[in-house]
């Protein structure tokens, strides 16, 4: 790949999704929700990682994180208030829009918004759907988003994938609603061989080796002129993490893939772009 030079003004939108390993979708098959309440929490310790880590190169991030999560540590969703750190919701119970009727999703996205604001003290703004799971059948719930006060959402990931995205959707912020609804602000896409290719993280990030995925945050912010949205997972950092039985070939590889080397390639993401919250890249 040939080098690209960078625009090192441009500040990309650092994100995380607070869950927990046991909440990921891949795994709703396996472990029910009522089991969550008996199963130890490993997000605590992964967080302090994640929020140490950002303290230390002096980096604010963006936070969507469960009500679930939050309920159970108001102490951590505090930690993030405190340091500078945006918190927006990523739903109550990790339910995907897909699964939700209308009237349910208004309950999720309200509860969840409610039991962030109160424990943190801010308003939450912005909203990440679990698996990104807004797409062409449901773009209700962007309505219902706005409703209930949110100003952006990040749900709508233009790639082609066997469990999600709406590959057709633009690749860059717009309001697919009009100018009174949520502003969408899509995971970060590169446009080669006539198909948007993912480019903003997750599992992605662990796939491919790390100048791949350098070279297409430079090539967003240096030939495009655009600010890159990045996300990833605690759990992700979690090497040790219990292994799940009885789970596919491709759900073990993707959700394993590379954990001993998600850490060391956060730092050099870190260190090779400039970062900040989705909120003040983003919204006036």
């Amino acid at each position: 790949m040939s080098q690209i030079n960078t625009r090192p003004l441009i500040k990309n939108a650092m994100t995380i999704d607070v869950e927990d390993y046991f909440q990921v979708s891949a795994f709703e098959d396996h472990i029910p929700k009522s089991s969550w309440n008996t199963i130890p929490c490993r997000i605590e310790r992964n967080m302090e990682r994640i929020l140490d880590l950002l303290d230390e190169k002096q980096i604010k991030a963006t936070f969507f994180t469960l009500g679930w999560i939050a309920e159970r540590y108001p102490q951590m969703i505090r930690r993030m208030v405190d340091d500078g750190h945006e918190l927006a919701s990523h739903g109550w119970g990790h339910a995907r829009v897909t699964d939700l009727t209308p009237a349910e999703f208004k309950v999720d996205i309200i509860r969840s918004k409610t039991i962030l604001e109160d424990i943190g003290g801010q308003t939450v703004q912005g909203y990440r759907a679990p698996s990104f799971s807004i797409n062409n059948q449901n773009l209700w719930a962007l309505d219902c988003l706005a409703e209930a006060g949110y100003r952006y959402s990040s749900s709508i990931y233009p790639v082609q994938h066997d469990h999600y995205g709406m590959p057709d959707a633009p690749r860059f912020a717009y309001f697919p609603r009009g100018d009174n609804g949520v502003l969408e602000l899509p995971v970060t896409t590169v446009r080669l061989w006539g198909r948007n290719l993912p480019a903003g993280g997750g599992g992605y990030f662990r796939l491919w080796p790390y100048t791949v995925s350098k070279w297409f945050i430079q090539r967003l912010n240096g030939v495009e002129s655009h600010a890159a949205i990045f996300y990833f997972h605690p759990w992700e950092i979690d090497v040790n993490q219990p292994r799940q039985k009885g789970i596919s070939f491709k759900t073990r590889f993707r959700h394993y893939l590379n954990l001993h080397r998600m850490e060391k390639r956060l730092r050099a993401l870190i260190h090779d772009f400039q970062w900040d919250r989705m909120d003040r890249i983003f919204l006036n």
